[in-house]
């Protein structure tokens, strides 16, 4: 069989299997599609309840961990959880039916209207608690949704898919509501999914992004992360430490959101050294840190026996000493920053790159120097009591998210004393070439209708509009 046959067979295939999900997804959904607010709601809390509930979280985290290999269970119980409570609140606190939004003034009032089918691509990180985040908006909004899960966390994905399927059947609802791509997802499958349903919904690798937002379906995608974090001179050390640990080392920093750098003002820069170190951290020292930069990376790509794992794994990956093994995280000191300095970028690893800065607006340079290498409009952190700093960053720095004396993982998809919208989906901007500048969320998924009614004419005068040009520069 010639290569060409062999894919135009491959790609047939995979179309075919996308065109019958689909099917089934677009009959289920037309049965949805005319559902009130109140039977709406009642589907989103047994989605949301089909993880939620203790055994199912226990057990899919117990399994992700299993396949995956990345992460911890009881920090995965706890995403599972976590995510699941705080997306449900905020969704039950919205209409996403009917009439659901009014400006008399404008003579404006918006409809909201299912989209369709969802294609939702999810990653190996959160194999449970991503395809119930994008499965809850979806349903909020009528839609159907077809998770296209990794095939490292492929067990996991499907259990929860099964377990999202029986909670709808449950209340009366098609299970088709929800469904998965067949084992085993290839790239083709995959992209057949995303050509075929009416919006594609990406978290996960690069190459998946770009590949959805070259479909032809309208895409959300998002980019990578690298959050750097600054300690300036005016901080509560102790209480910046802890958070920056508490942040790091959940679920194994999996998270896009964990902190991979923090730059320190040089003039408390040996306290607060002293203080991560007391919070959990381990200083490597030059020796050492040759041995985590060699290990960490293997041909230029993160070693994948490394990331996302406990430390005693870690310890003994590096050769480290029991200290390091018994430690939380590792705490690395860094000058350079680029291709050539591979600590200053992403880890998904319990390694923190550490950066010292003269002043505050050094390390406000270093903060953008590391998110032109990586992480551009994704996030960025700071611990301060100085808030004219915070206004700064947020007007000088090219990212979505600033986040105040936060523990980065806690608050940057959503958290209780924060009031960003609880997601695993991170909008990026432009600057990673994203749809969206913001938390995925409900609205996403959703088609507005706007009717309009006459309004008392809203017309100024020339002199209004064009005056203070022709007193300028004239007629």
């Amino acid at each position: 069989m010639s290569a060409v046959v062999e894919l135009n067979d491959r790609v047939s295939g995979a179309n075919a299997i996308a065109q019958d999900l689909v099917r089934r997804a677009r009959i289920a959904q037309e049965a949805f599609a005319n559902a009130d607010q109140a039977r709406v709601d009642e589907a989103v809390r047994a989605v949301a309840w089909s993880l939620y509930q203790p055994e199912h979280a226990r057990e899919l985290a117990e399994l992700a961990v299993e396949d995956t290999g990345l992460g911890n269970v009881p920090d995965k119980i706890i995403k599972k959880q976590r995510k699941t409570f705080g997306t449900l609140r905020d969704l039950l606190r919205v209409k996403s039916v009917g009439e659901i939004e009014r400006d008399d003034k404008r003579g404006i009032v918006k409809f909201a209207k299912p989209m369709g089918v969802v294609g939702a691509i999810t990653p190996s990180t959160n194999p449970g608690a991503t395809p119930v985040n994008k499965a809850m908006m979806a349903i909020k909004g009528r839609n159907a949704v077809i998770i296209a899960p990794s095939p490292l966390g492929y067990r996991t994905t499907a259990l929860t898919v099964e377990y999202m399927r029986e909670a709808l059947g449950k209340i009366g609802l098609p299970k088709d509501l929800v469904q998965i791509l067949p084992s085993p997802v290839t790239k083709d499958t995959t992209q057949a999914i995303m050509e075929a349903v009416d919006l594609v919904v990406v978290t996960g690798s690069q190459d998946n992004v770009r590949r959805a937002y070259s479909s032809g379906t309208p895409a959300i995608g998002v980019g990578a992360g690298n959050v750097p974090v600054i300690i300036d001179e005016t901080a509560d050390l102790t209480s910046a430490a802890q958070k920056i640990c508490a942040s790091k080392i959940f679920d194994n920093a999996t998270s896009c959101s964990s902190e991979n750098s923090v730059v320190i003002v040089s003039s408390v820069y040996d306290a607060a050294i002293e203080a991560l170190k007391k919070a959990g951290g381990y200083l490597v020292d030059d020796a050492q840190k040759a041995r985590v930069q060699g290990e960490l990376w293997k041909n230029g790509k993160l070693n994948r026996h490394l990331i996302a794992r406990d430390m005693p794994v870690l310890a003994e990956g590096f050769e480290l000493p029991p200290e390091a093994a018994a430690s939380k995280f590792l705490l690395v000191e860094e000058t350079g920053i680029g291709k050539a300095f591979p600590l200053s970028g992403e880890k998904l690893a319990l390694v923190l790159t550490v950066y010292r800065a003269p002043d505050f607006k050094a390390a406000k340079e270093t903060v953008r120097k590391i998110l032109d290498f990586q992480g551009r409009g994704h996030s960025m952190g700071l611990h301060t009591t100085n808030m004219a700093r915070a206004r700064e960053l947020a007007e000088d720095l090219p990212v979505v998210r600033v986040l105040i004396n936060f523990a980065h993982t806690f608050g940057n998809g959503g958290g209780f004393d924060s009031g960003l919208e609880f997601t695993l989906t991170m909008g990026c901007g432009s600057w990673q070439k994203n749809s969206i500048s913001e938390n995925l969320n409900y609205k996403h998924f959703l088609n507005i209708t706007h009717l309009v009614v006459p309004i008392p004419e809203d017309k100024p005068s020339e002199e209004e509009l064009f005056g203070p040009h022709w007193a300028r520069y004239g007629k």
